[in-house]
């Protein structure tokens, strides 16, 4: 996989990049956007522990498909509230790889669960 960073582009303005290639051959998986829901159905209080709870539903998905956090090429953030990017921000850099991803993030009037405060979803990417 190679980032792509054009000189016509603006840098990115946080740790992501704008853009990855995928060669040929390489497998994907595309994972539906992950909740801060446990496997027993409870959702903790926080962005800090919904945060963790996604990247660990990521993981789990991930290594079902023979993949870790470090394939993630493209990341969706969905957050209810402004005041947590700055949190969010900290637990997302802690699990991906370098280079970063290429990202997005939106502020969204709510989620599917009221106490829902982030959903990610992510596309991961290996050469077979």
């Amino acid at each position: 996989m190679r980032p792509l960073a054009p000189a016509s582009v603006h840098p990115p303005v946080a740790r992501y990049s704008h853009a990855f290639e995928i060669p040929p051959g390489a497998r994907l998986i595309l994972c539906a956007g992950q909740v801060g829901m446990a496997p027993d159905g409870t959702v903790p209080e926080g962005i800090e522990a919904q945060a963790e709870q996604c990247f660990r539903n990521i993981a789990g998905i991930l290594a079902e498909g023979g993949m870790t956090l470090r394939d993630v090429v493209r990341l969706n953030v969905f957050l209810v509230r402004r005041e947590d990017y700055a949190p969010l921000s900290a637990i997302r850099d802690r699990h991906i790889g370098t280079p970063p991803p290429a990202s997005t993030l939106l502020f969204v009037a709510g989620l599917a669960h009221p106490n829902l405060l982030v959903e990610i979803e992510v596309t991961a990417a290996r050469v077979a």
